[in-house]
């Protein structure tokens, strides 16, 4: 909660007129195109949850946009043009199946010249925004930064980095950096002297650099709010104040949770106050904890999760990111991923995001796609995914959904259309041009690329990353799960088959792909929705629900309890709706791809067999 220096600067900031928005406001847009009367509303934090202006819960779920702006070669934007914006989007929502977007910031090129934020910069960034909105994708900014700066960084560094200034670099006269033996990029926040020494300085405000940061970033929000319409800002879900954050180096006697206390926290309620003070009120920071609060290394970790902050919603979100450093190790962990790997570690994010009464986010997660240990990516993946759906593995969640928990909101790492096609001059060292994956430190971790014929195209399995989830649920969510059948090369991957003991369940389901959504519904008049993958065409989707059955559902209206109609933003992509007019009452739906015209017959043995099943296992 902001405490009374937070509200002072507040108040500090409105009195004297600092950095305030000048002009009117423009117009509001024209509504999206295939949107709805419930479309488009401004998302807040209730009761623990995104909520819309219907009151339904709002699962956010897409991709990192993107580590193109750590690289120099598009002027720390994510993209080239806007042009590039628009294919990128249109292909997250149409083949990636994403309604949100983590958009990168570069700190270097907003205030490249200290005390002079480029307006130019900023108003190609916020184009490029609202290529995504105009898509119909939600966006958080995130000003990123790894390893500080790349003005840390020599020219014949095996290394570089992204996020600060040059003119903030000079400030600290820093020792020439020196990773030491590092296998991996990450080591250099805990080895590398240049590093952590300028990570001290910004938490610590040396040369007043946190000081000139926070004031970029009110200007980049003032900026913002000023030059999009009310529809398009009413897409911006809130922002994503600093990447990662670490201290660099712990004075003396502190520890990893009192630095979270007593440094990052006071950093985020200054930052909170800039939010408010440049129009954005009513939007949450996105905020981090310590970034090794949760690492799967016993000897990397450090106590943390924000655990002295207290009450955090409606204000602030809980958001956090988690890579499996013992699968990308390549040393400590051997096999692969299986059934509930992450269980665990995405039910410590959703425990600690309920106890400050906040939502989670995992705003960054994945794996390497190329390299040694990529062949471990389709199931680490699968896994991350089932873990942020349910906090079950699939051989436990049949027989006990109503301990599935919430469904986790995330954005994958990544989604760069330039993946194996930069031309980015390493740290400016022309004798270092990086063409390959995603041209920073060896990472290769895109969703896309761009074929031969520049079209947008997937790296990974379309069933892992095109899912079903419950875009928005009317009233409250039970339990959910999804059984993609997603690939390992030519093996299909099954970890929650449709249980023996629902013959008729499991037989229209088959070898095809399933999710099943079970809520309260809360009596409002917007309907519950699913996403709806390219490989559930409405031709051959069947739904299974107490609120009725269908093989190749209508077109929705509003007195049908089941339909069909396109996601808003003209992609092409689209939804199932379920409208449930009640209240309190406890409803499912089975979802799935695996039928071939099923009789009336199995349709209704099998609404039946659920209707048993959801009635003794949750109520």
């Amino acid at each position: 909660m902001p405490n009374k220096r937070a509200r002072l600067l507040v108040v500090l900031v409105l009195l004297c007129g600092f950095l305030t928005v000048a002009g009117t406001h423009p117009a509001t847009a024209a509504p999206l195109s295939d949107s709805l009367w419930f479309d488009g509303s401004p998302l807040t934090v209730q009761n623990g949850r995104f909520t819309d202006a219907s009151g339904r819960e709002v699962v956010l779920r897409g991709y990192n946009v993107s580590g193109e702006t750590k690289l120099a070669e598009n002027g720390g934007l994510p993209f080239a043009s806007v042009a590039d914006a628009r294919k990128s989007a249109t292909a997250l929502r149409a083949l990636g199946g994403g309604n949100t977007v983590r958009f990168l910031l570069s700190w270097a090129y907003a205030e490249p010249v200290r005390g002079q934020v480029d307006t130019a910069y900023l108003a190609a960034a916020t184009d490029q925004m609202r290529a995504f909105l105009d898509a119909g994708v939600r966006v958080y900014p995130d000003f990123h930064q790894d390893l500080y700066s790349r003005h840390l960084f020599d020219p014949d560094s095996w290394y570089t980095g992204d996020g600060a200034p040059k003119w903030a670099v000079d400030a600290g006269n820093y020792p020439d950096e020196f990773c030491g033996i590092c296998l991996f990029w990450g080591q250099n926040i805990t080895q590398n002297e240049a590093v952590k020494r300028a990570s001290y300085d910004f938490w610590h405000n040396a040369h007043g650099v946190q000081d000139a940061f926070l004031t970029t970033a009110q200007k980049t929000m003032a900026y913002v709010r000023q030059h999009l319409s009310a529809e398009d800002f009413a897409g911006i879900v809130g922002f994503d104040p600093y990447n990662e954050p670490h201290a660099g180096v712990y004075d003396p006697g502190q520890t990893s949770r009192t630095w979270e206390r007593d440094v990052l926290w006071p950093f985020y309620e200054k930052f909170r106050a800039r939010m408010d003070a440049a129009g954005w009120q009513t939007k949450p920071a996105f905020v981090e904890p310590n970034l090794f609060w949760n690492a799967n290394l016993d000897f990397q970790k450090e106590e943390g999760g924000l655990l002295d902050a207290g009450t955090l919603g409606p204000r602030y979100v809980f958001n956090t990111h988690f890579y499996d450093q013992k699968a990308i190790s390549g040393v400590f962990m051997w096999g692969k991923a299986v059934d509930g790997q992450y269980a665990g570690d995405f039910g410590t994010v959703r425990d600690r995001a309920a106890a400050t009464a906040t939502p989670a986010i995992v705003s960054e997660f994945g794996h390497p796609l190329s390299g040694s240990v990529s062949d471990k990516a389709p199931t680490v993946l699968k896994a991350m995914y089932q873990a942020m759906d349910s906090r079950l593995p699939g051989a436990r969640w049949w027989s006990n959904p109503k301990a599935s928990g919430p469904v986790l909101s995330g954005t994958q790492w990544q989604w760069d259309i330039y993946n194996g096609r930069h031309h980015e001059l390493m740290n400016g060292n022309p004798d270092k041009v990086l063409t390959e994956g995603d041209a920073w430190n060896d990472e290769d971790l895109s969703a896309v690329h761009l074929d031969d014929a520049g079209t947008a195209a997937l790296r990974q399995d379309a069933r892992l990353l095109d899912r079903v989830y419950p875009s928005a649920t009317a009233g409250t969510t039970v339990a959910f799960t999804y059984e993609d059948r997603s690939r390992d090369g030519s093996t299909t991957l099954t970890w929650n088959p449709v249980p023996g003991s629902l013959p008729n369940a499991a037989r229209l389901v088959g070898s095809g792909q399933y999710a099943l959504l079970l809520w309260r519904s809360d009596g409002g008049e917007a309907p519950t929705e699913l996403h709806l993958p390219t490989s559930f065409p409405t031709s051959a989707t069947t739904v299974v629900s107490d609120l009725g059955t269908a093989y190749a559902p209508p077109s929705y209206t509003g007195t049908t309890p089941i339909g069909v109609t396109a996601e808003p933003g003209g992609t092409g992509s689209r939804r199932l709706l379920l409208t449930a007019p009640d209240s309190g009452v406890l409803h499912y739906a089975l979802v799935t791809n695996g039928a071939t015209a099923p009789s009336a017959g199995l349709l209704g043995a099998a609404r039946a067999e659920l209707t048993a099943w959801a009635a003794q296992a949750v109520n």
